[in-house]
């Protein structure tokens, strides 16, 4: 005879509302991204707008909001 129920005990199952947690490196991912662009946008302005990338001029400053954007779309999905 098979034993009933004892295969029931190692199914984990979610309700339709919850949703599975971020893994391990999204939020240093999301907290980096943030800070990089930060740091960025801040090297570009103290620079006299010669650094990070030099020649490109403004182009440095959506070159850094992108990235904290992306940082930031990230926050949206934290759970």
């Amino acid at each position: 005879m098979a034993r009933a129920g004892k295969d029931d005990d190692a199914l984990v199952e979610r309700g339709g509302g919850d949703a599975a947690p971020n893994p391990v490196w999204f939020k240093p991912i999301m907290i980096g991204l943030m800070l990089v662009g930060l740091v960025w946008v801040l090297v570009f302005y103290l620079s006299g707008n010669n650094y990070p990338i030099p020649g490109i001029e403004g182009w440095n400053l959506v070159i850094g909001f992108g990235i904290a954007f992306i940082g930031f779309l990230m926050t949206t999905r934290w759970r």
